[in-house]
């Protein structure tokens, strides 16, 4: 133990550097405290002024939508030239989250992005579940919470990966890292995003690092009562008025590979399931469709009961049977397996399909 002369010492120097701080001028503490912060230090190494393409995944939902409007706004934070996109329509949960912040949806991605194009993904790294001609861009920055894929790069780039149950989970932290202030349209975004992303916290992925950013944020974005909010939120994601059966089919669709088989596997969270499941017969048939449109070897897809927390998985096919059935050692009847609580595609599905796949070449 110091003696309490060193421990003086220490104290004084302490007092006199933080006094010494405070006097810098502020473009000076800026870089002190970029410095003391090594994400933020690889970051700004591997940027110029050309503008960084922030976007998530195709058939985005709230999470892909807000992280990349999010990572967006922090690069520009940090003096990035930066703006988010999207790659397909949003669905009305994601339009609500937007019209409560005060936002604008992000613009569509352009089709004629130049090769070598710097961008960043955002939750997501699989190719298949990326942009078109993803291989001729220059992957700079990767922000996720899912598994790893197929992604490869030619150079080093920055990572943040991170089994937590929302990527704006882990951009929240780059602001805290940062000392970057939250504005009340941020915090809206990314309270609604992990809401999103765990259902109020239902599901198996979410961890106390999501429950303390929402705790956190809360009276910033002047959230008064999460759960009322959060059920707003699901009426809005169950609102599916309008929707086409192949829209329904493709709101949550993703696209997955097991031993270089392309599976497809779509998930509807509603608190209306009774809604979906009478139009099982329709939706089989569009499910069908999927399958030889997009020259897939399988494909499923499962009607998640927010409410009751229960997962409904429509099988079309023998082959979907067998897999089903051995993976998640259930029985199907009338062409749908009965779940249960197996309500979160990346830990409850995923994993199964590829230890499944792994022991049946």
């Amino acid at each position: 133990m110091l003696s309490f002369k060193w421990q003086s010492i220490l104290l004084l120097i302490h007092v006199l550097l933080n006094l010494t701080l405070s006097t810098r001028p502020p473009h000076v503490n800026l870089l002190a405290n970029l410095i003391t912060k090594r994400k933020s230090s690889m970051i700004k190494q591997m940027n110029d002024t050309n503008e960084v393409v922030v976007f998530g995944h195709r058939n985005p939902d709230t999470d892909s939508v807000v992280s990349a409007l999010v990572f967006a706004d922090f690069l520009r934070r940090i003096k990035v030239n930066a703006k988010a996109y999207r790659l397909n329509d949003l669905d009305n949960e994601t339009k609500f989250v937007l019209k409560t912040a005060g936002i604008e949806q992000p613009d569509m991605l352009p089709d004629n992005l130049p090769n070598g194009t710097k961008v960043a993904l955002i939750d997501h790294n699989e190719s298949q579940q990326s942009m078109e001609n993803l291989k001729n861009m220059r992957v700079t920055y990767v922000i996720d919470h899912h598994k790893l894929g197929d992604l490869t790069t030619p150079e080093p780039v920055f990572l943040l990966f991170e089994p937590v149950g929302c990527a704006a989970t882990l951009i929240t932290k780059l602001y805290i890292d940062n000392q970057l202030d939250i504005t009340q349209q941020i915090a809206i975004l990314i309270v609604s995003a992990i809401i999103s992303d765990t259902l109020h916290f239902r599901l198996p992925t979410t961890t106390d690092k999501d429950r303390s950013i929402v705790n956190y944020l809360l009276p910033i974005a002047k959230i008064d009562n999460a759960a009322v909010y959060a059920n707003q939120m699901f009426e809005a994601i169950s609102d599916l008025s309008g929707f086409s059966l192949r829209q329904i089919l493709r709101v949550g669709f993703k696209i997955f590979l097991f031993n270089d088989q392309q599976w497809g596997v779509s998930f509807l969270y509603t608190i209306y399931p009774n809604r979906i499941l009478e139009s099982k017969e329709g939706l089989l048939q569009e499910m069908v469709d999927e399958k030889k449109k997009s020259n897939l070897t399988g494909i499923l897809f499962s009607v998640v009961d927010i409410v009751k927390e229960q997962n409904y998985m429509f099988i079309i096919g023998e082959l979907e049977h067998t897999v089903v059935r051995e993976a998640f050692k259930v029985n199907i009847e009338r062409q749908v397996a009965h779940l249960g609580r197996r309500m979160s595609r990346k830990k409850d599905i995923i994993p199964c399909l590829e230890a499944y796949f792994k022991t049946n070449h």
